[in-house]
């Protein structure tokens, strides 16, 4: 456990500046996570030589002081650095450092408006020029985008794009947000009737405005589309809707983008600095072509497209796919009176919503009473480094099988084919490297293993007029085909917008270079181009769940307002590009 002692002994090696000191303090299998603090750069350090590798680089530009324990302990403190405030924690092992996490909260003299320091609101007087509320929010939002260019400019306006656009506004960094749906939150509207959020509520909040305590654990998709709707106007957003982006390109010598948007029928050139790409972690919906498409005669469509299970009562309706959507969609279509065959390509992870419940104390009710915030419990998960994830992962794995064995039996019993991942590591961690492949259980296993939804396990050969013929000669008659295949990489959107050259520049998003499937080697230990510079100056990456999003949208920020405000950002440890799509 951390003490005072500890962190004194530290922090005058840091005063020091001596590395070969501070290299001592760390066991010889040690982790050194940065968020920002120290490196502009979100990066894992592994091992003595590169943590003394980055000591040397940064610590005379850092000047880290003021360390001090949190009141709680367990392992925090806070720190300065010459340009911040920053959070750390340390885990020892027989008194030498096993993990250090170190993240950026606060640029000094550019502190977020809160508390004490909150703008007064009113003009108090007699004022003859009074300018309202509304007046100013009125002119700002005829003006940026215009007369006025946006600093930043946010492609994508779901829940990443309207948490960092939140940060931002915080920051008073010029922002703005453009999205094609016609009200902010239709990204969620738009989807089948049945969806809700398959993460409870303590996870889900957004920055700044936590939901209401008689907010349901499970939110339904509309729901979460109106509080989106809400938080965008609540928060002040710029916020451009029925907008497309058409093209985007980089000029060098100006150090700025210039981007085509359709917004209406107006096109419009928009000249910021900095282009967010925050439309989630995947890119275009994968649509199989098989043999035959063209031939079948019913309906079929990619499960984006896919409106709920309404009309197809008494038809038989196929869902090629076994992860979330396919489940969610089977099930709706089941529900009504569909006769629904789920055709399974490839094995599944399946975990029951109530082992997430059950192990997922951070984010809970009773972590709540005990007073762990949404914001601390993002601390806590992003201290640890992700090489050492799989193990702790395996044991969470192994108490969940062992508690579910029954649910499980009956599931392949059913013929559905089951993965916990390549090394048993689970759901989140199969997340962190593929970002699919997986259920979380709201209902749908157990149609499964009564027998109500029929699950075939093979792949497609061709289609025909009246259905599908597989991969093992079993022929099936279909209405409807859904394909719940997923989508691409979130650097198609690159492609699409910028150009395949910068997206092969920046190269692949997503993934932790496990080299397992769908996540190709080598090891980075960090999520690819996520929240952090890219080759691409100018250019980023956002996404990832609420969670995520909440918590990295913050270190996302901060490295903008940074570069508005003309600070010194010398990117350590830039990854290196290995996979281009």
């Amino acid at each position: 456990m951390m003490n005072s002692a500890w962190l004194d002994e530290f922090s005058g090696a840091l005063r020091r500046s001596n590395p070969d000191e501070l290299v001592s303090m760390f066991a010889e299998r040690c982790y050194w996570r940065d968020c920002v603090a120290f490196t502009w750069n979100i990066v894992t350090l592994e091992g003595r030589p590169a943590i003394e590798a980055m000591l040397r680089s940064r610590l005379a530009d850092v000047c880290p002081d003021s360390f001090e324990l949190e009141p709680d302990g367990d392992g925090w403190f806070t720190f300065a650095t010459s340009v911040g405030r920053c959070r750390g924690h340390v885990r020892l092992e027989n008194g030498k450092v096993s993990t250090l996490f170190t993240a950026l909260t606060e640029l000094k003299g550019h502190e977020e408006k809160s508390g004490a320091s909150r703008p007064i609101g009113a003009r108090h007087g007699a004022f003859k020029d009074r300018v309202s509320w509304g007046d100013r929010r009125k002119a700002d939002g005829e003006e940026i985008g215009h007369s006025r260019q946006p600093f930043v400019l946010i492609v994508g306006g779901g829940q990443g794009g309207i948490a960092l656009g939140a940060r931002l506004k915080r920051l008073d960094v010029p922002a703005l947000i453009v999205d094609q749906n016609e009200r902010p939150g239709d990204a969620w509207r738009n989807r089948y009737n049945s969806l809700c959020l398959h993460d409870p509520v303590w996870y889900d909040h957004m920055p700044y405005l936590p939901f209401p305590d008689h907010w349901p654990v499970y939110t339904p998709k509309d729901k979460m589309g109106d509080w989106l709707e809400a938080y965008t106007k609540i928060m002040e957003l710029d916020y451009w809707t029925s907008s497309t982006c058409k093209g985007a390109a980089y000029d060098e010598h100006r150090c700025e983008w210039s981007v085509l948007v359709q917004r209406g029928h107006r096109e419009i050139t928009v000249r910021p600095k900095h282009l967010v790409l925050a439309t989630g972690v995947s890119g275009f919906p994968e649509v199989p072509r098989f043999r035959g498409s063209d031939k079948f005669k019913g309906v079929q469509h990619h499960s984006s497209k896919h409106p709920g299970g309404e009309g197809w009562a008494g038809k038989k309706c196929v869902v090629v796919g076994s992860n979330n959507s396919a489940h969610d969609i089977a099930a709706d279509l089941w529900e009504h009176d569909a006769e629904v065959t789920m055709l399974q390509r490839s094995p599944t992870l399946v975990v029951r919503v109530e082992a997430m419940d059950r192990y997922g104390s951070l984010y809970s009710e009773d972590a709540a009473r005990r007073g762990v915030t949404a914001e601390h419990a993002d601390f806590v998960g992003a201290s640890m480094p992700y090489a050492l994830l799989p193990a702790l992962a395996r044991q969470k794995m192994e108490r969940i099988l062992k508690d579910d064995a029954e649910f499980y039996e009956r599931l392949a019993g059913s013929g559905f084919k089951l993965t916990f991942g390549e090394d048993n590591s689970g759901l989140g961690v199969m997340s962190l490297r593929r970002g699919s492949g997986y259920y979380i259980d709201v209902g749908a296993s157990e149609l499964i293993s009564s027998g109500r939804i029929k699950v075939i396990a093979a792949g497609v050969e061709q289609l025909t007029e009246r259905g599908l013929i597989l991969d093992d000669g079993t022929r099936l008659d279909a209405d409807l085909i859904v394909y719940a295949t997923g989508y691409g990489s979130m650097n198609q959107w690159a492609a699409a917008l910028i150009s395949q050259e910068v997206a092969d520049k920046v190269g692949k998003c997503w993934g932790l270079g496990s080299d397992t499937a769908k996540d190709p080697g080598p090891w980075e230990g960090e999520l690819r181009n996520m929240w952090k510079p890219t080759a691409q100056e100018g250019l980023w990456f956002h996404g990832g769940n609420l969670a995520m999003s909440r918590h990295y949208s913050l270190y996302l920020a901060l490295q903008l307002k940074a570069r508005l405000e003309g600070l010194d950002t010398p990117v350590y440890a830039r990854a290196a590009v290995h996979h281009r799509e």
